[in-house]
């Protein structure tokens, strides 16, 4: 595409965002999200004046880009790889014949988020589960680990402090594995390693969030007694659906933009499957913008955030699947009606930023992140800083 000058179509709207200042009900001065953040870069010139696409593209063209537009490959690379080993068959009878009393599903971060499928899909056929977090897995939720508690561990490193304290103080509880790491603490002490070839990844989860998606679609699919097959078939076409997604990136990040300018909150809203993109999508926003977000249900920003409603609020809600899509379209009217800056993000978007591509229900959770990806890029451009770029944290976190 041609070079899209933000400051011409929509500087000014960036420019009185930053130069505007909030007052609380009591009339104090309250500074705005950007005059606030500890990166000194969302309040520096780029912002103020607007950021050109064309000319200052280097930007936003870090590493964290480049893996974005690399994970049609590693689904490629995963899809190819997807095997179900005569231990995973095993475990799967196994569960099937009831032997174990409980199945506990556990992660950290997006890792953690991308259990939400699978949970339900376990729950549609009578399997029942319980997520937790690792953090509290392995302090509060020890007596549950034993030989007839089937836990699921996903960790991309497969390093991270709390994984490295299950394998310790697990009490012979058997561990399927998710990992992207095949020599890590947490490979070595499962029962059964699933393997994801994301390759390396730089900083933010994206590469390894949709891996690991589609890998613990393959492990539902194979405990709840769905054909190979069946299962490949499902998920053949998420590589392309990617790939044509990320063959327009720039547009969709200058769209983006466009409707992101002068916010000061961001919520992104969704049921069912989509938990996964919201709570995972929101984390991703923090650690490559440094820009405060939250994921939560469409039910629960009804109980409470919805007061915190304004122009300066947007609030992205996923349609989701057919069971509950009227009742999101709903919110998101709601939204409109009291002021709020609410978009529908899914099959039937109005914009093509957020607009995600038609699909099995299988893969719609790996398709949901690309339009919070896209906010990722667009909120970085806005504030002339490269997105996903740690400053404090480090890709594996190894201190609880």
């Amino acid at each position: 595409m041609g070079g899209l000058d933000l400051s011409r179509e929509y500087g000014g709207v960036v420019t009185h965002a930053v130069a505007r200042s909030f007052r609380d009900r009591d009339g104090r001065r309250r500074p705005s999200v950007h005059e606030c953040s500890a990166s000194p870069s969302l309040t520096n010139a780029n912002l103020r004046k607007g950021f050109n696409l064309s000319s200052d593209m280097h930007v936003i063209e870090g590493r964290y880009l480049q893996d974005l537009l690399a994970q049609p490959q590693a689904l490629n690379d995963t899809f190819g790889a997807l095997d179900r080993s005569p231990e995973l068959v095993d475990f799967a009878s196994r569960l099937r014949r009831g032997e174990f009393q409980q199945i506990m599903l556990t992660g950290m971060g997006s890792s953690f988020h991308a259990l939400h499928p699978l949970r339900l899909q376990l729950v549609d056929h009578g399997i029942g589960s319980t997520m937790v977090e690792t953090s509290e897995l392995v302090h509060y939720h020890t007596r549950v680990l034993n030989p007839k508690t089937l836990v699921i561990a996903v960790s991309q490193s497969g390093e991270s402090a709390e994984m490295v304290r299950l394998a310790k103080v697990n009490n012979g509880a058997p561990v399927i594995a998710v990992t992207n790491t095949p020599e890590s603490t947490l490979a070595r002490h499962a029962a059964v390693g699933l393997v994801t070839r994301a390759g390396r990844e730089f900083s933010v989860s994206c590469k390894t969030y949709m891996a690991t998606l589609m890998t613990l679609q393959w492990l539902g699919d194979a405990l709840c007694g769905q054909d190979a097959e069946t299962s490949r078939r499902k998920m053949k076409q998420a590589a392309s659906a990617v790939a044509a997604y990320l063959s327009d990136w720039k547009k969709r990040v200058a769209d983006a933009a466009e409707r992101l300018s002068g916010i000061r909150d961001l919520f992104l809203v969704g049921r069912g499957t989509s938990l996964a993109t919201v709570g995972a999508g929101a984390l991703v926003i923090k650690e490559s913008d440094h820009f405060h977000a939250e994921g939560m249900s469409s039910a629960a920003f009804r109980h409470g955030p919805f007061e915190m409603l304004s122009g300066e609020v947007f609030v992205g809600v996923f349609s989701g699947d057919d069971k509950t899509r009227e009742l999101n379209l709903g919110l998101l009217a709601d939204i409109r009606q009291a002021g709020g800056r609410g978009e529908l993000i899914g099959e039937t978007s109005t914009f093509e930023s957020f607009r995600v591509p038609e699909c099995d229900a299988a893969i719609r959770p790996i398709l949901e992140i690309l339009p919070v990806q896209m906010i990722t890029i667009a909120l970085a451009a806005l504030a002339g800083r490269e997105a996903g770029k740690f400053e404090r944290a480090a890709k594996v976190t190894t201190t609880e």
